[in-house]
């Protein structure tokens, strides 16, 4: 196939950058990381507000992002799903450049999440399935949700506590070589258990960060983009999907996998065109270090159970046969409260070559994103240019 014919009809991540600053930044609100993180990515791809004719966030309303950054959108997309809001952005964005509905989409994120600035707070609508069926019951947010399904996944698969902590310790190796990451101290598995229970089995080193912090993509047409003097090559979306599930825990399919990391992931790998063999680089959200063991086996890298042997042998450390969550993840890089934008950006850079824990060779990147407790979830398949 030609190169020609190979970009026809391709879309390209031609931008991507994070906030200026992550972790705690007091002096920024919500709408200013977002409008920060916008103007780094531009800058990414070499392009200014002007260019933009399609804006895409969650959190902030998008009309608001276009005004505060002086664009005139021919295209809105305000998803809020969660932290996968962000996979579907960029799945929305390849369908409205796919079909003329715009040129250029930019995808922002920001959120206060540590020092709460210009940030509403949240509690669930009282219409709500949650404020209906869970809240009554007690639960304080995720941290208590979350663990009933490592509890069952443990009784059926026979995890051991000991294995659940290896998806800290691994994602310690990799923060350790990334300066931005909030966390860089290596631990150890013993670390972990000492660590105060939140919610029996999980531990405070199992659960993820709490930060401020931006970040914010540039996608185009991959016709356009090799009609631009890009400063960084760019990063072909090759593949993309998404679904949902319950809203509550109570009300998933199952306690032990996530049927919508599944069915997002089959329609990316689909559309992609490659399989698991492929695959070079993984992302997953780990809000909880049991996220990332579902989502191997739903992604069907391993066998059902099959997760927490899989890590605990390294495989998705430093040198392993699937290097994971190479920037810290969210248990050690950052997390604001809604982390797909970051696994995204980790993708971008190993498929540049330009990340701080670079893995050697890496062509194909899968980029998986969850939304509240697996009630929704969205992938990306990413590539160099050497996979068109």
């Amino acid at each position: 196939m030609s190169r020609d014919r190979a970009l026809r009809g391709a879309v390209a991540i031609v931008g991507a950058a994070e906030s200026t600053d992550l972790g705690k930044v007091p002096d920024k609100s919500a709408l200013e990381l977002h409008a920060d993180a916008a103007l780094n990515a531009l800058a990414d791809a070499g392009l200014t507000p002007r260019d933009v004719d399609g804006v895409a966030c969650a959190g902030e309303m998008p009309v608001d992002v276009a005004d505060y950054l002086g664009i005139v959108p021919h295209y809105l997309d305000g998803t809020n799903v969660g932290g996968s809001s962000y996979m579907l952005h960029v799945r929305h964005a390849m369908a409205a450049i796919a079909s003329g509905l715009c040129d250029t989409v930019l995808v922002t994120h920001g959120e206060s999440g540590r020092s709460r600035v210009g940030m509403v707070p949240w509690a669930p609508a009282p219409q709500s399935m949650m404020a209906q069926l869970e809240v009554p019951y007690g639960p304080v947010g995720a941290p208590s949700l979350f663990p009933i399904g490592v509890r069952r996944y443990m009784e059926t698969y026979g995890m051991t506590r000991e294995q659940l902590a290896m998806v800290p310790v691994v994602q310690r190796e990799w923060a350790a070589m990334n300066p931005r990451a909030r966390l860089r101290d290596p631990i150890t598995v013993a670390d972990v258990l000492a660590s105060p229970v939140i919610a029996d089995p999980v531990h405070l080193l199992h659960c993820c960060l709490v930060t401020d912090g931006g970040g914010a993509l540039v996608l185009t047409s991959a016709e356009r983009a090799a009609t631009l003097d890009l400063p960084a090559p760019p990063v072909y979306v090759l593949g993309a999907g998404e679904s949902s599930e319950s809203s509550v825990v109570s009300g998933l399919e199952s306690l032990t996998s996530s049927r919508a990391i599944r069915l997002g992931g089959e329609r990316a790998l689909a559309q992609s065109g490659l399989g698991h063999a492929d695959v070079d680089h993984l992302m997953i959200y780990d809000a909880f270090a049991h996220v990332p063991l579902y989502g191997l086996e739903d992604l069907g890298f391993v066998g059902r159970g099959e997760a927490p042997a899989f890590v605990a042998d390294g495989n998705t450390a430093p040198g392993g046969s699937l290097p994971m969550n190479t920037n810290g993840g969210g248990l050690a890089y950052t997390h604001t409260g809604m982390y797909g934008m970051f696994a995204i950006q980790e993708s971008v850079r190993q498929v540049r070559g330009t990340a701080p824990a670079q893995v050697d060779g890496v062509d194909v990147s899968v980029c998986t994103g969850v939304g509240g407790m697996f009630m929704s979830s969205g992938t990306l398949v990413l590539g160099s240019a050497d996979t068109l």
